[in-house]
């Protein structure tokens, strides 16, 4: 019996439930997020009033990267994403390893951060006084709570994703109506949505690529979406649409939504303001509740955010082990719920740890600069996934499935790299805690080659786990 075959009779498959509605409301649902409800001021703060061009900057970068994700996701339908490409593009273990601790720890860490920021927001929305200790409680019952909806499966989870996704995509739109509804009553100044405005005397294509480095925060989550790809009901058909219509659709709603704020709000209220969509409302209907609303609306969208990420990390390391990159006891999948337990269990365990520590110094430079060094940790991945879509072009399959053309990925590969480097304006601090983050993986490396990974390694090489379709 081979290898594929052995883990085929021990292991039950995960049960393909994803058509193109669910996974599009998950696609746009996990790039949304929480980084458009805070990042509109910051990004104005780089470029002045057009804090559109980032945002459309940083789209323009995605769908690049996605194009190679689709060629690869269409070609290998089956879940690790990023580090199952170049592992089959290199074959080096190291490597292969920390792809996977990259994606992984950046999807963890955002949940971790969500969790707090949920935490947070309940707190603000019934007025409690609630001191870091309470709110460690409530974000570490928040993340067990999204523990059980992912162990209950994928079906439950991205149901909940459906109503968390509609509930956050209406304050967005809430935002932009009542802004529209300003700005054709002529409250608006057009002038400053084409004015750059650079601090410090940066020139403006300096500042365009630090606003970007900012604003890709705000677009990552697509890459997510191939992590579920063993639970989609055709991934070679539906996924390379349903993607583009997913990052088409987040791209409108933040570039009217940058649009709409500093037409409205001049760029020195913008920038700094933790809460920039609140000003803009509170601009355009002073008597809006809006601090009524906006925390709840903030509430269900870092929830929505910190259940996919969770959903991701777990299948990643699941779908890791499978491949013999990690210990083996990670492919285990619950007889009855088909699903990734083991590696649910580990991922959660990770993220509490990382939710202890930021709750209870929320003053930690790792808070204010989550976001950055999540978009920093990602682009890196995606230099590489651009790179590993043109190596793989040797690499035959029998199904038919998506090619992008040749130039999108060069194109993609040399962008990313560039605002990964310290010449796109990124601050010193990203990459200290990218480097803390890239040093515990190297030590888990060693852990795991230590203790057999090599070996896992090269049987995987030799009889490579059968590809599902």
């Amino acid at each position: 019996m081979t290898l594929a075959e052995e883990k085929k009779t021990t292991q039950p498959e995960l049960t393909r439930v994803l058509g193109p509605k669910l996974l599009l409301l998950f696609i746009v649902g996990d790039i949304l997020g929480t980084g458009i409800y805070a990042l509109t001021g910051q990004v104005a703060a780089e470029v002045g009033g057009a804090a559109w061009v980032p945002f459309l900057t940083a789209f323009v970068v995605a769908a690049l990267t996605a194009a190679s994700y689709l060629e690869l996701v269409t070609k290998y339908p089956q879940a690790a994403g990023a580090a199952l490409y170049v592992h089959k593009a290199f074959g080096i273990h190291f490597v292969t390893f920390m792809v996977c601790f990259t994606v992984m720890s950046s999807g963890i860490t955002s949940a971790s951060a969500a969790s707090s920021a949920f935490a947070s927001n309940l707190a603000v929305g019934f007025g409690l006084d609630a001191g870091p200790a309470a709110l460690l409680f409530i974000a570490i019952a928040f993340m067990l709570l999204i523990m059980t909806v992912n162990f209950r499966g994928v079906a439950e989870g991205v149901g909940l994703n459906v109503v968390l996704t509609l509930i956050e995509l209406s304050g967005l739109l809430m935002v932009i109506f009542i802004s529209l509804f300003a700005i054709f009553g002529g409250q608006a100044d057009w002038s400053r949505v084409v004015a750059f405005d650079t601090p410090d005397g940066k020139n403006v294509f300096l500042a365009i690529s630090t606003a970007t480095s900012l604003a890709f925060f705000a677009m990552v989550g697509f890459e997510d979406s191939v992590n579920m790809a063993e639970e989609t009901k055709e991934p070679s058909k539906i996924f390379p649409k349903t993607l583009f219509t997913g990052l088409g659709i987040t791209a409108v709603v933040y570039v009217l939504i940058s649009i709409c704020a500093v037409a409205l709000v001049p760029v020195g209220e913008l920038a700094g303001n933790a809460t920039p969509l609140v000003t803009v409302v509170q601009t355009a209907a002073p008597d809006f509740p809006i601090n009524v609303v906006l925390p709840f609306i903030s509430m269900f969208a870092v929830a929505n955010s910190a259940l996919i990420n969770m959903m991701m990390a777990s299948r990643l390391l699941y779908g890791m082990s499978r491949q013999g990159v990690l210990p083996s006891f990670l492919a285990k999948v619950h007889s009855t719920r088909k699903t990734p337990f083991a590696a649910i269990l580990f991922t959660t365990a990770i993220a509490l740890g990382l939710i202890s520590y930021v709750s209870l110094d929320p003053e930690s430079p790792i808070v204010a600069l989550l976001g950055g060094t999540t978009s920093l940790l990602l682009l890196a991945v995606f230099a590489v996934v651009n790179v590993t879509v043109l190596v793989l072009r040797k690499d035959r399959v029998e199904h038919d499935h998506f090619r992008t053309p040749t130039a999108l990925p060069i194109l993609g590969a040399v962008f990313c790299a560039y605002l990964v480097l310290p010449v796109s304006g990124r601050a010193v601090e990203q990459y200290q805690i990218a480097g803390v983050l890239l040093g515990i993986g190297i030590l888990l490396w060693l852990v795991t080659y230590l203790t057999g990974g090599k070996r896992r390694q090269e049987l995987v090489a030799i009889e490579e786990p059968e590809k599902l379709h």
